[in-house]
């Protein structure tokens, strides 16, 4: 009897685990999807909070069906989550935290004083490339 109850107790401090690094997701995400100027109200919607993510990255939301891809969506995955670090200035080493340890790192993106930056460093590339490319033509 003894060890049905421990056991019991066991299932029950994870489930309260679970429930409570999920409440605390749902919130961060909501955070970040606000801090990115998107509506908080998509991070609890399936699917859909996906595609924001993607959209956040600055990526189309047809990035979607290659998650569909067995294998391909691994890479997709390191690919979105990498662009959705630099949309919040963070880098390379931030995405592996998101990866493996997004319980932590996600909080840390809502919570912390990251702020949305977009794509604006890729924007800066693109306009000083075609300014030099401007300037070789009269």
């Amino acid at each position: 009897m003894e060890g049905e109850g421990i056991k019991f107790l066991g299932v029950l401090l994870l489930v309260l685990i679970l429930f409570v690094v999920s409440i605390l997701m749902i919130i961060s995400m909501w955070k970040i999807f606000n801090k990115a100027g998107q509506p908080g109200w998509a991070s609890i919607i399936p699917i859909y909070n996906i595609i924001v993510v993607i959209n956040i990255g600055g990526k189309s939301g047809w990035w979607f069906l290659t998650l569909l891809i067995p294998l391909v969506n691994i890479v997709t995955m390191v690919i979105i989550l990498n662009d959705f670090s630099k949309a919040f200035g963070k880098g390379f080493g931030f995405t592996l935290g998101l990866i493996f340890l997004g319980f932590i790192f996600f909080p840390i993106l809502a919570f912390g004083n990251s702020k949305y930056v977009g794509l604006r460093s890729n924007y800066n590339n693109l306009n000083s490339s075609n300014q030099t490319n401007q300037s070789n033509f009269p």
